[in-house]
């Protein structure tokens, strides 16, 4: 049987003198959709960062595909064939939609990532504003560059940070469409996501935080049945 794609174990996190992340436990399967739900300032950002060692300190064990990376740098962890695409999205106003298609290196080791043109096909929008300013794009558009961006890398086990959040629905039907898709190639990910009623159908397993743990872990087919609890956690 092949390692997990993500395996973390004890992990926790500090920025600074704050202590985040209190012990951590998840696995991720590869193709797997896993979605990290809690409320705000549960600890599912400071978790995606601390995978890849943005964060201040931690310690504990994150193997990813079996490579123990808890004493890597950021960039090596990289990598091992990991994309990130924080909240934020870091669009390059000063270049176009395709500028900042172009501008990710192929991750060495990891095959080729995705053409422009099987990038195209997935997001219409893009095809349509490749020469665009990357400012000039919508809220949407820049969510789908940024998602986009990683994909050219080749990096096939991705982190997604509230992707869907403040989009027209339209917008987070397409980037639906998009994640069925990947899961479908046999991408593994993994999505912080407050949109619960986005993200309950594409997920296959559940993980719930609160103040810096796991407190819930659960597969797609009890979501039923935790709803309860989801409300209690939640409000959702």
């Amino acid at each position: 049987m092949s390692a997990p794609a993500l395996e973390i174990k004890g992990l926790q996190g500090w920025y600074g003198e704050s202590h985040v992340l209190h012990g951590v436990d998840m696995v991720v399967q590869p193709g797997e959709v896993v979605t990290l739900l809690g409320r705000n300032g549960a600890g599912r950002t400071s978790t995606m960062r601390a995978v890849l060692g943005l964060i201040g300190r931690r310690v504990g064990s994150v193997r990813i595909h079996g490579t123990e990376t808890i004493a890597m740098a950021t960039h090596r962890i990289a990598h091992l064939g990991l994309g990130y695409c924080p909240e934020e999205r870091g669009i390059f106003a000063s270049l176009s939609c395709e500028e900042n298609l172009l501008l990710p290196p192929a991750l060495k080791g990891m095959g080729s990532g995705m053409s422009l043109d099987e990038i195209y096909t997935m997001f219409p929008n893009l095809a349509e504003r490749r020469n665009s300013p990357g400012t000039r794009l919508s809220g949407g558009e820049q969510q789908m560059l940024a998602v986009a961006r990683i994909l050219r890398t080749g990096a096939k086990l991705l982190l997604l940070d509230e992707i869907s959040e403040g989009l027209a629905p339209v917008i987070v039907q397409a980037l639906a469409r998009m994640i069925t898709t990947l899961r479908a190639k046999g991408y593994t990910i993994v999505m912080v996501e407050q949109n619960f009623r986005f993200a309950a159908p594409l997920a296959d397993r559940f993980y719930v935080m609160e103040h810096g743990r796991m407190v819930e872990h659960f597969a797609a087919a009890e979501l039923q049945q935790k709803m309860p609890v989801l409300n209690e956690l939640l409000g959702v």
